[in-house]
């Protein structure tokens, strides 16, 4: 049996449309598998989408990822693993601008502003 790691994450997008909102969880899903909720279609202005799984290790960004068609502010939060490697996967794919981030015991949050 392969050993896995339980990635728990919630993003909160917000700019762009819902596709790009979309595109982002498209993104991350080689690396946190399918998320729980997806952003959806209409005219939200603020979109959110939600991974809680247990995967193998090993998994990376998609080689062609969708573009954007505008800059998206992502806020990441959960464990400092899943964090980082949501960081980690979108920092290497996107242009990714810091705007921030919070430190708990267990739980980080890191906003992201990416550029298309």
């Amino acid at each position: 049996m392969t050993s896995g790691t339980h990635l728990a994450l919630t993003l909160t997008l917000s700019g762009g449309t819902a596709a790009d909102a979309r595109a982002v969880v498209h993104t991350l899903e080689p690396v946190f598998g399918t998320a729980a909720d997806m952003p959806g279609d209409g005219s939200a202005t603020v979109h959110t989408a939600a991974f809680d799984n247990d995967l193998p290790t090993g998994g990376t960004a998609p080689a062609n990822p969708e573009p954007l068609s505008a800059p998206v502010t992502v806020t990441l939060q959960g464990s400092p693993e899943a964090v980082r490697r949501a960081d980690a996967t979108l920092t290497s794919v996107y242009t990714v601008r810091e705007q921030g981030m919070a430190s708990g015991d267990q739980e980080q949050e890191r906003q992201l502003l990416l550029v298309p």
